[in-house]
């Protein structure tokens, strides 16, 4: 037929003509979180968003390992393994089962009688798996379908997921399509023996997916073992490592592992370094709005930058310097002209706020102690939380944890900081709000404290974003430290012991 030649020709063409199987009903179910748990340690699945440069874009694009091999090969269990032994904290596992196509009322009836051909290439999206590894590769977040193998459906609700230092991608048509192999850095082929691959099959069929011996037979001798065949065998040629017997081949994986890590090694980005040399010497940017410093703003900073305050003092004229940001930002809100009608039946020529919601989003920890003065002046705000941690090891600051509003992408974002150093952790706040739809016009960066270097770096990465604040210091120290500063906001505010080497972009990784 026409589409079989057309899905031919997307693919290479042909050359000639253990571990106990996975448990799932769906690509994954939404209730499952993205987490690896492997006999060391726990692996968050779902990426991140990456480290980004002075300039706002993605320091290096991530790397992509591609793995193929037939139907029950193991490519998933040759995956974790990998996963376990680079130890990367953040990792995308991408499964090439989430992109089943939709099934017409016609193909759900062949489905469900063993009668539809599912390893062929087109029963699988490939427009939506290169766009999808497209858009991780670059960092950005991505809504991957949920497939239930029960229904041969696909569920109402997607997952997200984040771009990461690493993403692997595993199918058996990893490596059918021209565009999708250019998307790929490393290629592996799953070698398994027929035979161990249909044993596998058909535990799995049977005792996960409900269905009869006989009907996995069937589907297996009619459609799976003619497509490894014709399709998927073949590609086999294409792959820059091949592992024979799959997950048993230890030495395979200890050499993939040392591949990758020195690919790593060399994308590895010196971001914070890169941050502190840039832009200096610039004005201020037309973006930044400062708190006019009365004698009461200037009073209130003397309190707070005492190291000798007592905590009470500190938490009681912080909570108003925030009342006065808050209201401050406020005003910079966009507002249109207004008329309502006095008890004494005058009209009033007002204003009134011309967007459709206001939503707060906190950067954890100090960053949730505005929220009260943002819910005493803004009725019915929504509020979402974003925890960013700096990795000991890399200094790049990685996203833990994520809850933002529905439809977000429609509000203005106030976004909360109390102390911005050089800008890491906002820069990666504000790349997460873009990557969920928030125009960059529609977000405020608001802070109690700023160092010149964050106000700039923030400035150039996100030109549009709006920078507003009480204070703006001049210096930062080699411990990127604001100086002279307010100290470890978070700490003490909460009252808990600074780490030796916190820095103000760091208050919310103490906890």
């Amino acid at each position: 037929s026409n589409s079989s030649a057309e899905s031919l020709d997307r693919l290479y063409p042909t050359v000639g003509s253990t571990k106990p199987p996975r448990k799932r009903t769906t690509s994954q179910c939404k209730s499952e979180p993205p987490l690896l748990r492997t006999s060391k340690r726990t692996i968050y699945t779902a990426g991140r968003p990456p480290w980004y440069n002075e300039h706002g874009t993605q320091s290096k694009e991530a790397f992509v390992i591609g793995l193929g091999g037939g139907s029950a090969s193991g490519k998933t269990t040759v995956a974790t393994m990998i996963i376990e032994a680079l130890d990367v904290p953040w990792v995308v596992l991408l499964s090439m089962d989430s992109f089943y196509k939709v099934l017409t009322k016609q193909q759900q009836e062949q489905a469900a009688s063993n009668d539809f051909n599912f390893d062929h290439p087109d029963a699988f999206d490939f427009d939506l798996i290169i766009a999808t590894l497209k858009k991780l590769k670059q960092g950005k977040s991505v809504k991957i379908p949920i497939y239930d193998f029960t229904t041969h459906s696909r569920k109402k609700e997607w997952k997200t997921l984040y771009g990461a230092n690493v993403i692997i991608f595993e199918g058996i048509m990893a490596f059918a399509d021209k565009e999708l192999l250019k998307l790929l850095d490393l290629k592996i082929f799953v070698d398994t023996d027929s035979d161990i691959r249909l044993v596998r099959r058909l535990r799995r069929d049977i005792s996960e997916r409900g269905r009869d011996i006989e009907g996995v037979i069937k589907q297996y001798n009619k459609f799976v073992k003619p497509a490894f065949d014709q399709y998927i065998q073949p590609t086999m040629r294409l792959a820059d490592i091949v592992v024979p017997r799959g997950s048993g081949n230890t030495v395979a994986i200890d050499l993939i592992v040392q591949h990758v890590h020195s690919q790593l090694e060399e994308v590895r980005a010196a971001g914070r370094a890169a941050l502190a040399s840039a832009h200096q010497c610039h004005p201020l940017p037309q973006t930044l709005s400062v708190l006019k410093s009365t004698p009461q703003v200037r009073g209130m900073h003397t309190i707070i930058r005492n190291k000798e305050t007592s905590r009470d003092e500190f938490i009681f004229y912080s909570k108003r310097l925030m009342r006065l940001l808050i209201e401050h930002a406020l005003s910079l809100l966009p507002f249109q002209s207004c008329t309502v009608q006095t008890p004494q039946g005058h009209d009033y020529e007002g204003r009134t706020y011309s967007g459709k919601q206001i939503t707060g989003v906190s950067i954890l920890r100090a960053g949730e102690t505005m929220e009260p003065a943002l819910r005493a002046v803004c009725k019915d705000v929504r509020i979402g939380t974003i925890l960013i941690q700096t990795n000991c090891n890399t200094g790049e600051p990685e996203l833990h944890y994520l809850r933002l509003p529905k439809d977000i992408s429609e509000d203005h974002v106030i976004l909360m900081d109390c102390t911005v150093s050089t800008g890491a952790a906002a820069m990666m706040a504000v790349r997460v709000l873009l990557d969920h739809d928030v125009p960059e016009d529609k977000i405020f960066l608001l802070s109690l404290l700023m160092a010149e270097m964050g106000v700039h770096s923030v400035a150039y990465a996100f030109p549009r974003v709006k920078i507003i604040t009480t204070a703006v210091d001049k210096k930062v120290n080699d411990l990127f430290r604001i100086i002279p500063g307010i100290g470890n906001f978070g700490d003490r505010y909460f009252g808990t012991d600074a780490p030796p080497d916190w820095s103000d972009d760091e208050d919310a990784l103490s906890t």
